[in-house]
């Protein structure tokens, strides 16, 4: 008895020890590995400085020459004299940054997503999940990764953790069923779509980007959405710690109309 008593305690221990270095060994692995792939979105014009101005955060995938990104993430390329463009920023391993001019090439706006496509040649691709029912359960351990503040903490690729809290609808409920009509009710479920709800911060530049299966690998949703309680500026000092990312499944359906 004491023997087994012995061994199991053991065994628990090397448990305790082992799982979150193997976890950290990974995760670091996949950041390595994905960070070349994201990019920043904004607009880019020869004639002001800085002449990249950031708007969010999108990562490439395909042939390597397209961008996947949030709808919202696009700046308003207002017609000027300083000839403004669409364009993304993508980072080379030893840090010197690059800009490519872009176009779009399919929009999404019931769920704010859309595609852009690159010029020159192709980047490093991440790859979209094929499972996305396995790849995408409450619990599965997630890294989000982006352009958080955008320029305001230099261009590097930032990468937070998490787990997926919930699977959730795009439409919620209202404050009292007594503001509810048969009308709105059906309007809401048409509209309606499927949601990540993460448990890591993100924060403003965050849109756009990836968020991966840490075992996997592949990209499982696309960061969209922050809840913030008050004010835009509370998402900085106050973050709720509630994240939400568009699934994978209708970026897949994007690639599937060029």
């Amino acid at each position: 008895m004491h023997t087994s008593y012995v061994l199991r305690r053991s065994f628990l221990a090397a448990c305790l020890v082992s799982s979150p270095t193997a976890w950290g060994q990974s995760l670091a692995g996949l950041v390595a590995r994905s960070k070349g792939s994201v990019v920043a979105v904004g607009s880019f014009s020869a004639l002001r400085s800085p002449r990249f101005s950031f708007s969010g955060t999108g990562f490439v995938l395909g042939d390597g020459t397209l961008v996947a990104t949030c709808l919202h993430v696009l700046p308003d390329l207002v017609v000027s004299t300083e000839r403004v463009e669409l364009s993304v920023q993508l980072q080379s391993e030893r840090g010197d940054l690059e800009w490519r001019a872009a176009k779009v090439l399919v929009r999404d706006r019931a769920r704010d997503l859309c595609l852009l496509r690159l010029e020159g040649a192709p980047a490093p691709a991440l790859s979209l999940t094929e499972h996305e029912a396995a790849d995408s359960v409450e619990g599965t351990s997630v890294a989000l990764m982006g352009y958080p503040l955008g320029g305001a903490l230099g261009f590097s690729v930032v990468t937070h953790r998490g787990i997926i809290s919930s699977r959730v609808s795009s439409t919620a409920p209202a404050p009292s069923s007594g503001t509810l009509s048969d009308r709105a009710v059906l309007s809401a479920r048409s509209g309606a779509f499927d949601l990540l709800q993460l448990d890591a911060t993100a924060y403003p530049g965050n849109s756009g980007g990836p968020l991966v299966n840490v075992d996997s690998g592949a990209v499982i949703g696309v960061v969209s959405m922050v809840l913030v309680k008050g004010t835009r500026e509370s998402a900085l000092s106050s973050p709720t710690g509630i994240t939400y990312a568009v699934p994978a499944k209708y970026v897949a359906a994007m690639l599937k109309r060029i």
